[in-house]
């Protein structure tokens, strides 16, 4: 008889994932640069994609999958730029951007990025009568695609509805397969990008806020770590040849961490770093909670002004998941008015 109690499930479902990788990730990482650009296509016919997504890793078949497949392949195909789409704003100059990570091969699909991958943003801009309170710029969790559509773009049109200009920062993701200095180099060097612009935003320069989700809270915790305070690129990056946007800080004004707080037992290196006013939003079901148990006592302890949200029943994920089902959750949710009012009391001159 098998002895299933044996099996590992984290590997089982690896197993599973790497599979469905080799049998489906050619036509899945042809879809990330649409979820990825949900200002500069429709966003309905993205939310509808995404949805035969669902339904083919949902599949339990070879024969199932190859039919889902070849719808998934078929909507995609249809999905086009939308007429005077803004263009995305790259974040490095040609030749010199920050690197570490020898990547120049994607086996099986492992990474949702093929290897020729430039991070960049995205604008969402309040009209121009409004008078903005400051920016928020987003990073989606996991290594991004899809989940840039509910925890970036719904995100963004909440707190556009709120008065903030908002941006999507599609960075090199930490692990996919980018390190800490690069997907942190990418998030100071938006940062810079925005205070370089303040006058075009008609924002002060320090009212920029960093929202992170999961896996983009710890690109923001990195960010912070290496490049806050007087901490340059050229530290981490001999060849990189600074410019003038690395005179302006690298760090942001306010960090919101959405279910993403430093994974439990990670070293962290205080040392010159100037950590700003956090705000924290996690679910009492989520595994998150032990990462914020540890994290907070470690802030308290630098003195790190910091709000903390959790949720009843509510597991990992899902911000911003009204733009998927329609619904979302009405209760987690309310993290967004909670970190508008956290915002202002920072960024509103009494």
């Amino acid at each position: 008889m098998e002895n299933t109690a044996a099996k590992n499930p984290m590997e089982e479902i690896m197993k599973k994932m790497a599979a469905f990788r080799a049998e489906c990730g050619d036509e899945i990482n042809l879809a990330i640069p649409l979820y990825e650009d949900p200002t500069r296509y429709p966003i309905d016919e993205l939310v509808a994609l995404f949805h035969i997504q669902q339904r083919l890793m949902a599949a339990e078949t070879s024969e199932e999958r190859a039919a889902i497949k070849a719808e998934f392949a078929a909507a995609r195909k249809k999905i086009k730029l939308l007429p005077n789409a803004p263009d995305r704003i790259p974040l490095w100059e040609e030749g010199n951007m920050p690197t570490q990570t020898e990547y120049t091969e994607n086996p099986g699909y492992r990474y949702d990025h093929e290897p020729d991958f430039k991070p960049y943003l995205l604008e969402m801009l309040v009209p121009e009568d409004v008078k903005p309170v400051g920016a928020v710029v987003t990073i989606a969790g996991g290594t991004h695609g899809a989940g840039t559509m509910n925890e970036c773009y719904q995100i963004g049109l909440e707190f556009n509805a709120l008065g903030y200009q908002c941006f999507i920062l599609q960075c090199r993701p930490n692990g996919g397969p980018w390190n800490a200095y690069e997907t942190g180099a990418d998030a100071a060097r938006a940062l810079r990008i925005i205070r370089a612009n303040c006058e075009k935003y008609r924002i002060a320069p320090d009212t920029v806020a960093l929202a992170g989700f999961s896996n983009g809270g710890i690109t923001i915790d990195f960010c912070i770590e290496y490049f806050s305070g007087n901490k340059k690129v050229a530290d981490y990056f001999p060849d990189y040849k600074p410019d003038a946007l690395d005179e302006l800080n690298g760090g942001p004004d306010a960090y919101l961490c959405v279910y993403g707080p430093r994974h439990k037992g990670t070293p962290y290196n205080y040392d010159g770093v100037v950590y700003p006013p956090t705000f924290f939003a996690v679910g009492r079901l989520d595994t998150a909670m032990d990462n914020l148990r540890e994290l907070y006592p470690s802030l308290l302890a630098q003195g790190v002004p910091m709000e903390v949200h959790t949720f009843a029943a509510h597991p990992h994920g899902y911000a911003g998941w009204k733009i998927i089902d329609g619904k979302g959750n009405p209760n987690f949710d309310l993290w967004v008015t909670h970190a508008d009012a956290f915002l202002r009391d920072l960024f509103v001159k009494k």
